[in-house]
């Protein structure tokens, strides 16, 4: 045990000091003195203290302490020490250095979050993946989920709109692996359970994903879909650091459908009427004023979508953290603004604003005190303020309106300041910009408080921890609406040249006022804990012990809490061999007493073979090379939506009435009636979570210390999966079907990480990056009837979630038919029930060979809207003070069955839809082709070419160039411009292939040209 001078010995060092100083002064020279510590604040002897450029030096005594003179305040000092990172220091105006030296680590050294802490990289066995906060701040989204895809493997990522506040991506770590229950994965902020759609990236320090069981077993009956990791910025000690970063974006819609002109669309409604033999609905005189634009009131031609959308839109973030400390107190703060102007239209003769805008406000602080030299108190604040503008409408409602608003039927508003709408229809501009507006407001605090005890006088390497965090959210909705005067739309003009209208309906003249909020959600958590980690030799062991428990209350009737222990044993040899045994054992509020608790194991060995006596002469080339594998199993308590379903309950039915009608006579509907009991639900007494059985084999190579390469399969069993059964007979006497734990869904996969960091000479240095997903889940058991399954009609051994509906053989040609005018097929080929068939029309497979095309030959078509495949690949390179990057993300094996009900051209008879530019892509008389994307069209809709079928299954997969960047340093500057969504390259090309809606009308994802600088000072 390092011993202490003595009080008057240090006094008398301190006088000697002062005497030394007042020397030097008279000298010319600064004395500086200091205190050289490790990590772990313990002092450091023998530290070799150098004034740079000279011989002189001194070294540190018992105590860590130095004495030098230094000729000015330029003077660098340079501090040395065997196994530990040199490290410079500029004098400044400083005497009296706090000096921390941090310990030189192999890449197996660095330190990995984990489950519920840390673990060094070499004893790392799950499969767990960290990610740069850097690459985390591309492109200038709102949301922090919508820059995953791609950059982490076992990662799918989709952004299905880009509409202000709603465009988060759904996104799941290796797949799907349940048709009822939630799918997504944990997400925990300094280890607390939160979301991540509202960070910003400028607060976070490290960003690491758990996929295999041995990573996420510890968090039991919530670690099934894998578990996200996020450690917000801590401060470090030395002078306050100043970061500030500001960035301007334009945006415009990547992709939107496009619509023809109305004289395109009435040529086109025309030939459809001329092949039906009816009466043409256009005339020739009105296709002609319309073309020549002769009177914009009278012969229209609107494109909905444009009147509705402005072609950009703009957005800005700016973000400051300033981090900095002493050895007793350290602290990181962070703050942010994001705003967002949306590409809704708004009308500027109004004195409200309905456009959409989203404004949102960011902080956090960090604060870290050391009590004691053995004792650290955390306290950490954050939350965010947003605020959203936007029309008093769905917005994707406003987008159906548009599509089926056709382009002639009345211009946006008349020359004369008046609306119209057509038989009850809607106008999408007036929807868009004359009922109002609505104000949103979110908001959210973070509080977290943990206390941090290092046991090295009881055993080195033993610590414990407490820690407790408060979250509280809410929302409120203010709406201003109004109902503008609406008239039907104009007949002509009258001698004075004046629109002839007439009102169809009284609106209102001023905005009404409503208002609302929610409950909000709070939350409670607490965590205690106690750690050991040593190194005895080659023996090296790791191990952790935990409880906590969780509150969340939404306001319902009973909060979601959780509670139970955790535990992670983790013991290696030599550097080379590891083995780990992680549990939890945890439980839910959402099942029966009895039934509450459960056990999640897990086991995982590794095998450093890189560290093999026997790899010696091949280390030069053979950085890395591991082995491992793991088995267990983990948990999902969010079943199917349902709470409570251990309990049976009971439902109201229309009861019974009884009485007389006033006149003595008995009837059915009598004057007195109470309503009726029944049973509901039947209670299933031994309710249970989702129980996934996870197996891991990965492997990570290591080359030149330069190229890494990260490879795993996966194969995962989820049973348990809480449905409400389909095969039990009417017999049974059930009113509801039951539920039970009954379903079961296989997914398999492999993902891979691929990374190349190297330096070349002085002024190069090129960085190549790589990732592949691929994640295929089937189902095992849905409780299909034992007649259905093995046929086509079977969702066993299907995809979750697999795309349905008929078989398409291509389209009917003339020789199908016995009688083409009056639409009789040759004997041996099926009925069509949907609607009469002429040549062209979509022919259908007969599945059940009854002889009859109906919904009953519908079944499982094969394909999903999420993706099977998901990769990334990029480079960024850096000469001298100039940098570029460039990030390209795509998907694969995603489908999407297309259409709506007036998406085939003619469907709405020329009074609804527009109609899209690819519309000669179509069977016609004059060119019979089979390989078109239309079918025959027909005036009025055709219910047989309607139908969901793989004649409209499109593949929508895509690669896009989701950023490139370039930038240039000067000094502590940096400036750079970049673009973010530039191209996407797909065989679909009507719209965005990622969107979420089967007609594109939606809210578009973004493209962005973005201009920046940040500095730190």
């Amino acid at each position: 045990m390092r011993k202490t001078l003595p009080c008057c010995i240090r006094a008398m060092l301190s006088v000697l000091a002062l005497f030394l100083s007042a020397a030097a002064a008279s000298a010319g020279t600064i004395p500086i003195n200091g205190l050289v510590v490790n990590k772990g604040k313990e002092p450091m002897v023998g530290v070799t203290v150098l004034l740079k450029g000279t011989s002189q030096g001194v070294t540190t005594d018992a105590e860590g302490r130095f004495f030098i003179d230094v000729p000015d305040k330029k003077s660098v000092l340079s501090f040395g020490f065997v196994g530990y990172q040199m490290q410079e220091i500029v004098v400044g105006s400083r005497i009296n250095l706090h000096v921390i030296l941090e310990e030189q680590v192999s890449e197996l050294d660095e330190v990995v979050v984990v489950g519920y802490g840390t673990q060094r990289k070499l004893s790392v066995v799950g499969a767990v993946e960290g990610l740069a906060p850097k690459d985390l701040q591309i492109g200038t989204n709102r949301s922090l989920s919508n820059n995953l895809a791609g950059q982490l493997s076992g990662v799918i990522a989709v952004q299905r709109t880009g509409e202000p506040g709603k465009d988060n991506s759904d996104f799941w770590i290796r797949g799907i692996s349940t048709f009822a229950g939630g799918s997504t994965p944990l997400v925990l902020v300094d280890g607390v359970e939160r979301s991540l759609n509202d960070m910003d990236p400028a607060e976070i320090e490290s960003f690491s994903i758990l996929k295999d069981a041995a990573a996420s077993a510890v968090y039991g009956v919530r670690g099934a879909n894998g578990v996200i990791l996020i450690n917000t910025k801590r401060g470090e000690v030395g002078p306050p650091k100043v970061s500030l970063r500001y960035e301007v974006a334009m945006s415009e819609p990547t992709k939107l459908p496009e619509f023809v002109d109305a004289t395109t669309y009435m040529e086109v409604m025309n030939a459809i009427a001329s092949d039906s033999r009816i009466t043409l609905p256009f005339s020739q005189k009105q296709i002609g004023l319309t073309k020549s634009r002769y009177d914009t009131d009278l012969y229209p031609d609107v494109d909905w979508i444009d009147a509705i959308t402005k072609k950009h839109a703009w957005n800005q973030r700016v973000n400051v953290n300033v981090n900095g400390g002493s050895p007793v107190l350290r602290y990181n703060v962070t703050a942010s603004v994001y705003n967002e102007r949306g590409i809704m239209e708004r009308d500027d003769s109004q004195s409200w604003d309905g456009s959409t805008k989203l404004t949102r406000y960011n902080v956090r602080s960090n604060v870290d005190v050391d009590i004691t030299k053995t004792t650290l108190l955390k306290i950490n604040i954050g939350g965010y303020l947003q605020r959203q503008n936007k029309v008093n409408h769905d917005i994707e409602d406003l987008f159906n309106v548009a599509f089926n608003t056709p382009p002639f039927v009345h211009p946006t508003i008349y020359s004369n300041g008046k609306v119209a709408r057509k038989d009850g229809n809607q106008n999408p501009w007036a929807l868009a910009t004359q009922t109002g507006y609505q104000r949103l407001s979110n908001s959210k605090i973070e509080s977290q408080a943990s206390l941090e005890q290092n046991l090295k006088f009881i055993t080195p390497g033993l610590r414990a921890r407490v820690t407790f965090a408060f979250d509280s959210s809410n929302a409120s909705l203010v709406r201003r609406g109004k109902t503008p005067d609406y008239y039907n739309p104009a007949t002509g003009r009258d001698d004075d040249g004046n629109l002839i209208m007439n009102i169809a309906s009284y609106g209102q003249e001023f905005l009404d006022h409503a208002s609302s909020g929610e409950f909000g959600e709070q939350t409670t958590y607490l965590e205690g804990a106690v750690s050991y980690s040593r190194e005895f030799g080659k023996h090296y062991v790791d191990a952790m012990l935990l409880y906590n428990q969780r509150s969340y209350d939404t306001g319902e009737k009973l909060p979601y809490r959780n509670q139970g222990f955790a535990g992670r044993f983790s013991y290696s040899y030599d550097r080379r061999y590891v083995a780990e045994f992680n549990f939890g054992y945890n439980g839910s509020e959402n099942f029966a007493r009895d039934h509450r608790f459960g056990f999640f194991p897990s086991v995982a060995v590794g095998w450093l073979i890189s560290e093999e006596h026997f790899m010696e002469p091949a280390r030069d080339v053979l950085s890395k090379l591991k082995l491992r594998g793991s088995y267990g199993i983990v948990g999902n308590d969010r079943i199917n939506g349902l709470r409570f379903a251990y309990i049976t309950t009971l439902g109201t039915n229309n009861g019974y009435s009884w009485g007389t009608d006033g006149s003595g006579g008995h009837t059915t509907q009598g004057n007195v009636a109470h309503t009726g009991r029944w049973e509901g639900h039947q209670g299933v007494a031994d309710l249970t979570w989702e129980e996934s059985a996870k197996f891991d084999i990965g492997l990570e190579l290591g080359l030149w210390n330069a190229l890494n390469l990260q490879a795993d399969y996966f194969f995962e069993r989820r049973s348990n999966i809480f449905m409400q059964r389909t095969n039990i007979p009417g017999s049974a006497g059930f009113i509801d079907s039951p539920w039970a734990n009954y379903g079961i869904v296989e997914n398999r996969g492999v993902d891979l990480a691929l990374e190349f960091n190297k330096q070349f000479g002085r002024d190069w240095f090129l960085s190549l990056k790589g990732t592949f997903t691929f994640a295929r889940n089937k189902t095992i058991e849905k409780d299909e009837a034992p007649t259905v399954v093995g046929t086509y009609r079977s969702y066993t051994g299907q995809s979750v979630s697999t795309l349905y509906g008929l078989t398409a053989l291509g389209l009917f040609t003339e020789a199908d038919f016995a009688d083409v005018e009056k639409g009789i097929l040759r004997e041996g080929l099926p009925t069509q029930s949907y609607s009469s068939v002429r040549p062209g029309d979509i022919r259908y497979k007969d599945l059940n060979g009854d002889g009859v095309i109906d919904d009953q030959d519908m079944g499982p078509i094969g394909g999903t809207e999420t993706p099977e495949i998901v990769y990334g690949f990029g480079a960024s390179a850096r000469w001298k003070n100039l940098d570029v990057s460039v990030f390209l993300q795509g998907t694969a094996n995603t489908w999407r069955i297309v259409g709506s009900d007036v998406f085939i051209p003619g469907s709405g008879s020329g009074v609804l839809g527009n109609i899209l530019t690819n519309y000669a892509d179509s069977w016609s008389p004059d060119s019979p082709r089979q390989d078109v994307f239309y079918p025959r069209f027909s005036y009025g809709s055709s219910l047989n070419n309607r139908q969901p079928s793989t004649w409209w299954k499109k593949s929508m997969s895509f690669l896009r160039v989701k950023t490139v960047e370039i930038g240039y340093t000067y000094k502590k500057c940096r400036f750079f411009v970049s673009g973010n969504n530039l191209f996407c390259f797909s065989n679909f090309k009507l719209w965005d292939p990622e969107v979420g809606a089967n007609d594109g009308l939606i809210y578009p994802t973004m493209r962005s040209y973005s201009l920046g600088a940040s500095v730190t000072f």
